[in-house]
């Protein structure tokens, strides 16, 4: 499939053919060596080729007609005759073949032809700074930069996505964008980078109001070319290489790309409007995975850092060493050892190697248990993992690229923030089309890295007045106002970021739950620094968004379910859901104890009827008239409810006291020897809370908890003594086992629930000693049923058969049987009265005004003629009637004495008709099931007298 063309480019390719040898070897190789090159193209032809050989023609004809560099020229690169117009058509076949027919074929051509480190940058790299007058040039330089964006977009397709041809090409596509950016970035003195900015810089002095489409596209244009350079990386990369984080930001600094991206950024919504998504990609790319701590630390901190965190792996190693030398082999016990260990079944052994088991016989069941391992099956994670996006990778910069990144953070919070992030919400708030489910979660990431590098700022702000005798490093910082980082402290934002959590909880879509924890949490500690703020203004600011934050109980229910929800979704989630749990409860409790008023608003639900009053309908209206009668009637529908109560904080803590909870920070306390200080005091806290505070230390007597705690102080790999966090952990440990030694001797159950989990009735009874009386709840009977729509009697017992007919026909059938059996012994009940009446015998006593109560077969059937609410209404329109109370399960139900047997055989010819020959829609223009033409029978309501002396007054 070959793009259109014009006859001018098949000229073009015709002169192409004859001059493609002279202009490939003066591209390529020497001509000595060409004659090799030539037969190792000819062997190469012999075998399968992944791309299309008339593909591969047409795009090396196109690339060796751009130009090339020669000895004549003294090494200089030429542009061909036609370097324009080969550029065009590159274009072209990139658009029409690999774009429309989703193949890659055109981009793997070009990077073998090592089109962009061979023409491109040669041609940008050419373009002097002052040839911006230079039309031709100037379109040729704007035809290079078309084609760098797309051959270096990123590479994003997911399973379902992938062709053979895509397997086939993405893997060395994705080596040469390496190639492509190692070029574009260690071109320093041809500073391809800068030369696209001079490219845009035109359309980007234009007035927004005065641009073009042409000018929008060449500033969407470079911008992109920014995104992708910063987005091409590889999975491990080293600082030092050629493609970092460091290299990109320090060629960012140096060709002036980060300027622009301020200059941007502090005019979004003045001068810029559609480059907003760009930029946040940009932004999230550049400093995703670094740490705002130490991005803020100056070279003297950095290395002491370093020293500590070296020190601090030396010590594990040593403490490795010490417990495995307990156990290491020596020069005289290194021979092979293999016993057996009797179990307890007869006859069966286990199988234990190595002559340090025979050390004893503890140490022998210890190694026999960690040689007994379930390997677990992996279900298939149903999201497919993007690289790009992933934001809990640590990545360490260069000191150079730390200087550079932290002067640029500072100008963009005392700048840019505001503009930016207020010009996103808003996109994403009206859904507009440049906005993809993935900016959503760049957007949040990003308020909460920006966040706490301001918080991470401050700090070191209040650290250097400390230390200094003057205040003259502080002028170089914002005053103590919160007003830089405001527009993400909106009602708007919270709104936005509620919903965003909420969505992607229900939608289990983790990741992007977990920016939204991140940037919860950052703005909770923004809060509570506000609140400690100096200034008076701040703190109203704090007061007021603590109480909306604290005001819904929804936000306390997902914190909640948040943290239940931790199964196997990586550490960094696992990480931000207990910080945030744990800052959430600090605050909340800070909050409600200085705040003992404190008043919430929870949901239920309700039902709520909406009354519509419609207009009397004649007796001669057509069947028209009665649906549309019939529509305005009352409907009944569900809705939440909102209604405020007081605060209870404990009763909220107890929520988290869950074993689900408990289990999520069990699992976090097992990566002690990865954990810092602080995730080490959050696990302390929340055990500590669930222990002493909460009194449940029940819900911790487990074996594995207690071993995890015992291999933390006791070891082996212990937590480092010297460690500031260690006494807490061996006070709260040593303080668990008394109390789990106590409350052994008074409940010796708790030796087997030690061994399970805890459900609330086993805690009741552990703590209690007696288990917890529930009181059973009085069964109630279903609401009443009505037909809609005026209809005989006769039609409203044909609905009801007709919505009893799928699956409840035998409730039909006992109905018809119990009035036929009435009505054989009600007539022969009438035939006696009237013997007796013939005979005028006085004294005879008269039968007529005996009820009959029906048979009853099953318990299935006593249990619906209570609770289904379609056989009570066919009952009643049969003519039973029910005695006692409403809500009384085992109430009586009999036939009258009152109904003959004619009227009795009536109605079960009736029931009979319609059982035999069932209408199961109603309605002529739209008709409706039968189920629908039944609805609720409204109650009616007591209205009391204005004097009645039981209404309360407010008086």
């Amino acid at each position: 499939m070959n793009p259109k063309w014009t006859s001018a480019s098949f000229s073009r390719l015709r002169r192409v053919a004859f001059c493609e040898t002279r202009w490939a070897v003066q591209r390529k190789v020497d001509p000595p060596e060409a004659i090799d090159v030539a037969k190792h193209v000819m062997e190469f032809d012999e075998a399968p080729s992944p791309v299309d050989p008339e593909v591969r023609a047409y795009v090396y004809s196109l690339v060796s007609a751009l130009g090339g560099t020669g000895t004549d020229e003294d090494g200089r690169y030429i542009l061909g005759d036609d370097a324009l117009a080969c550029l065009k058509d590159l274009k072209k076949w990139l658009k029409l073949y690999d774009e429309k027919a989703n193949r890659l074929d055109v981009a793997r051509c070009l990077a073998e032809a090592n089109l962009v480190e061979g023409d491109l940058l040669e041609i940008l790299g050419a373009w002097p700074e002052d040839g911006t007058e230079d039309k031709v040039k100037s379109k040729i330089a704007l035809a290079c930069l078309e084609l760098l964006v797309p051959l270096t977009w990123p590479m994003e397709k997911t399973d379902a996505q992938m062709t053979v041809n895509h397997h086939r090409h993405i893997p060395y596509i994705q080596m040469a964008q390496l190639s492509y950016k190692r070029a574009i970035l260690d071109s320093q003195s041809k500073t391809i980078l800068r030369t696209a900015v001079r490219i845009g810089l035109p359309s980007i002095a234009i007035p927004m109001s005065e641009r073009t489409t042409r000018d929008e596209g060449i500033i969407k244009l470079i911008l992109y070319l920014f995104r992708n350079v910063s987005i091409i990386s590889t999975s491990g990369e080293i600082k030092e290489s050629p493609t970092s984080r460091s290299a990109t930001i320090e060629a960012f600094h140096h060709q002036d790309v980060l300027a622009l991206i301020l200059t941007i950024c502090s005019n979004m919504g003045e001068d810029f409007n559609t480059q907003d998504m760009v930029i946040l990609e940009m932004l999230f790319h550049l400093i995703k995975g670094i740490s705002p701590e130490k991005l803020f630390m100056d070279q003297g901190q950095l290395q002491k850092q370093g020293s500590n965190e070296l020190g601090s792996l030396l010590a594990k190693e040593k403490n490795m060493h010490r417990s495995y030398a307990k156990n290491a082999p020596s020069r005289h016990n290194r021979f092979g050892t293999m016993i057996w260990v009797k179990r307890d079944e007869p006859g069966k052994v286990s199988t234990v190697s190595g002559q340090d088991s025979l050390k004893d016989g503890q140490h022998t069941l210890s190694k026999m248990d960690q040689s007994k391992k379930w390997n677990r099956p992996k279900q298939r994670s149903r999201e497919i993992p993007q690289a790009n996006d992933r934001f809990d990778v640590p990545v360490s910069l260069t000191n150079n690229a730390n200087t550079h990144l932290r002067a640029f953070i500072e100008e963009f919070l005392d700048s840019g923030f505001n503009p930016l992030f207020n010009h996103v919400r808003r996109a994403i708030e009206r859904e507009a089309d440049r906005v993809f489910e993935v900016h959503t979660q760049q957007f949040f990431y990003l308020i909460s890295w920006f966040l706490e590098a301001e918080r991470v700022r401050r700090r070191k702000k209040q650290e250097v007045e400390k230390r200094s005798k003057n205040n003259k490093i502080a002028e170089t910082f914002e005053a103590d106002s919160f007003a830089l980082i405001a527009s993400v402290l909106t009602q708007e934002t919270f709104v936005l970021l509620n919903r965003f959590m909420q969505d992607r909880l229900d939608m289990k879509a983790w990741r992007e739950l977990n920016a939204g924890t991140l940037c919860f949490t950052q703005i909770l500690l923004i809060v509570q620094d506000m609140a400690e703020s100096s200034l008076e203004e701040d703190q109203d600011i704090a007061e007021n968004i603590q109480n909306r934050i604290f005001y819904e109980e929804t936000t306390h229910d997902r914190i909640i379910a948040i943290l239940r929800g931790y199964k196997d979704q990586g550490f960094g989630y696992l990480d931000s859901c207990t910080e945030l749990s744990h800052v959430f409860l600090r605050m909340l409790e800070r909050y409600s104890r200085e705040n003992v008023d404190l008043q919430v608003r929870s949901k239920r639900r309700a039902r709520k009827k909406r009354k519509q009053k419609a207009a009397a309908v004649d007796q001669d209206a057509t069947a028209n008239d009665e649906d549309a009668a019939s529509e305005m009637e009352d409907v009944a529908e569900a809705e939440r409810v909102s209604r405020e109560r007081k605060f209870d904080f404990n009763r909220f803590a107890v929520k988290f006291m869950t074993q689900s909870c408990i289990d999520t920070f069990v699992a976090f306390t097992k990566f002690y020897s990865d954990l810092n200080t602080e995730q080490l005091k959050r696990a302390h806290r929340f055990f500590h809370r669930v222990a002493f505070k909460q009194e449940l230390s029940v819900m911790l007597f487990r074996i594995d908890i207690f071993a995890l705690f015992n291999r933390m102080v006791k070891g082996p790999e212990p937590l480092d003594r010297t460690s500031p966090i260690y006494g807490e952990w061996d006070e709260l440990v040593r303080q668990l086992i008394k109390r789990m030694v106590k409350k052994m001797k008074e409940r010796p159950e708790l030796a087997v629930e030690m061994l399970f989990s805890k459900i609330p009735s086993t805690v009741f009874y552990l703590e209690n000693g007696y288990e917890k009386q529930t009181m059973s709840s009085k069964p109630r009977a279903p609401a009443a049923l009505e037909v809609r729509g005026a209809m005989s009697r006769e039609e409203q017992i044909g609905v009801v058969v007709a919505a009893l007919y799928e699956s409840k026909l035998e409730s039909v059938d006992w109905v018809m049987k119990v009035m036929s059996n009435a009505a054989s012994e009600r007539q022969s009940w009438e035939a006696e009265s009237a013997a007796r009446r013939v005979e005028n015998d006085p004294t005879s006593e008269s039968t007529e005004g005996q009820a009959k109560a029906p048979s009853i077969d099953t318990e299935e059937r006593r249990i619906a003629m209570f609770k289904d609410a379609k056989l009570r209404l066919l009952m009643t329109l049969a003519g039973f009637e029910r005695l006692g109370i409403d809500d009384e399960p085992d109430a009586t139900w009999i036939i009258p004495s009152a109904i003959t047997a004619r009227q009795l055989r009536e109605a079960h010819d009736i029931v009979e008709k319609h059982r035999n020959d069932p209408v199961m829609k109603y309605g002529e223009d739209d008709p409706i099931m039968a189920d629908e033409m039944l609805r609720r029978k409204p109650t009616e309501k007591i209205r009391r007298a204005a004097y009645d002396d039981d209404a309360s007054g407010d008086d």
